[in-house]
């Protein structure tokens, strides 16, 4: 197939490319620096991952700039030309609520989750006649991720400081934040699966399971440290999350 994929020099955007080249797609890409909007028209498949992944970034018209606005033309074009759609969203909708099916009451707390959100929206009120697929990514980690630096996983952020200093800081009551962590390669082999099946709808992209921050520091095996959560995140840091796959499997199973 031939497929437009943005963000593509993004940690998730490069291992899907990689991965969509190497099934044989046809891959062409796009980035917000590139200018002006991408045609659609010659294109079987859109894949946007492109946008702002920061969940601190505070500049609300930013983030809805490249997150919303260059999201809903993109949809747009799609839906003119039939050109199916995948984008990312996030888990981060899903706020400080304890229910995480797609259909619970979203909860945004930051510019980014209401980006994400309102986007979702759009899509669901102005579904056409093309295939529209919305991914709700839960904490993604893998290799790729130093460029992100503080927005990087755990994973990522313990082991630079298990090397660099021989010890891990976490926030005070890690061992009470339990995420669902989603190895980008998952990520990946979702979005790939997808492209074969023919239902719009949106989509948890997880695990179904969950660990502790703390757990996660205490597998590098080095001291540990405590440190006061930061005033600007005690609002939207999310306790829990576990994705319910039950819709997600249910259209790859099916």
């Amino acid at each position: 197939m031939k497929i437009l994929l943005t963000g593509h020099k993004g940690f998730i955007g490069s291992h899907l490319l990689r991965s969509l080249e190497a099934d044989g797609h046809e891959v062409d890409t796009f980035d917000w620096d590139d200018g002006n909007m991408p045609s659609v028209m010659e294109q079987d498949w859109v894949v946007h991952i492109g946008g702002i992944s920061s969940t601190v970034e505070r500049d609300i018209n930013k983030v809805l700039t490249q997150n919303f606005d260059f999201s809903r033309q993109l949809f747009d074009a799609c839906k003119r030309f039939g050109v199916n759609m995948q984008y990312s969203s996030s888990a981060s909708i899903y706020g400080m609520g304890q229910v995480f099916t797609e259909d619970a009451p979203p909860d945004p707390r930051t510019p980014y989750a209401w980006s994400k959100y309102l986007f979702e929206r759009y899509h669901t009120q102005h579904q056409g006649g093309n295939v529209v697929q919305g991914f709700r990514y839960f904490n993604v980690y893998g290799t790729g991720e130093a460029h992100k630096g503080g927005q990087a996983s755990p994973f990522h952020q313990f082991a630079k400081q298990a090397k660099e200093t021989g010890r891990i800081k976490i926030f005070e009551g890690s061992e009470r934040y339990h995420r669902d962590f989603v190895p980008v390669q998952d990520v990946v082999d979702m979005h790939l699966r997808f492209l074969t099946k023919p239902t719009s709808g949106i989509y948890n992209v997880g695990t179904g399971r969950t660990q502790s921050f703390r757990a996660v520091a205490e597998q590098f095996n080095v001291p540990i440290d405590e440190i006061p959560m930061p005033e600007h995140l005690k609002n939207s840091y999310q306790m829990y999350t576990c994705a319910d796959m039950t819709r997600t499997n249910q259209v790859l199973n099916g």
